[in-house]
């Protein structure tokens, strides 16, 4: 299992709803995917400008099929990139 945690930061507050709509429609769309078991969306309650990606894929060739799918490259990769700081975190699940 790949475990992919991505933490995003609005570079600007009135890009917060975009980037959270965007987000919300990567994950349903990302859910659909061929071996990806978790896709979760958080938005920090003690800094709104935080969100953070939770990605669990079965194999890494999941996970790079996942960064040419349709979605990612059309909407994710041009349209939340440019509003956020990205700060990836490909982590190893100790529980």
């Amino acid at each position: 299992m790949i475990h992919n945690n991505v933490i995003l930061r609005a570079k600007h507050l009135e890009d917060i709803g975009t980037i959270s709509h965007l987000l919300t429609t990567q994950a349903e769309v990302s859910l659909t995917e061929q071996g990806c078991r978790r896709f979760e969306v958080y938005q920090s309650e003690s800094d709104a400008q935080t969100f953070i990606l939770i990605e669990w894929w079965e194999t890494q060739e999941d996970l790079d099929r996942h960064k040419s799918a349709k979605q990612f490259v059309e909407v994710y990769v041009p349209q939340v990139i440019p509003l956020v700081e990205r700060f990836p975190h490909p982590s190893k699940r100790l529980v």
